[in-house]
């Protein structure tokens, strides 16, 4: 599920990342608002002389703020990742040991000399 919705989230802010320059190279800077002043044909855009502006504006400030919420979640998503285990063997669970079971009763007495 976390890679999941890592995967999403992703996608997203990349997608509103790439939706967020082309607005902004799409928009016109400010001088050339000077340039519509003098009839240089952006009043007959399809917002308007001022309304292209506005929308691009506002549109830009609801992308850039879904653009740091996903970086906001795409950090608190990269940190609470489970660390993944550093050795082949680190996840392997082995059972107890069990102590063998001598066959018959050790002698540990000293052994006695046999005479000549």
């Amino acid at each position: 599920m976390g890679d999941y919705l890592f995967s999403l989230v992703l996608t997203v802010h990349v997608l509103v990342g790439l939706a967020v320059i082309g607005l902004v190279l799409v928009q016109h800077g400010k001088g050339a608002d000077m340039g519509a002043a003098f009839g240089s044909g952006s009043s007959g855009s399809l917002f308007g002389s001022s309304g292209s502006a506005n929308f691009l504006s506002r549109t830009t400030g609801v992308l850039a703020t879904i653009f740091f919420v996903t970086s906001l979640g795409l950090s608190f998503l990269a940190s609470n990742k489970p660390a993944a285990p550093s050795s082949v063997m680190e996840g392997v669970q082995t059972a107890p040991a069990v102590a063998p079971v001598p066959a018959a009763p050790v002698d540990t007495s000293p052994a006695q000399s046999i005479p000549k």
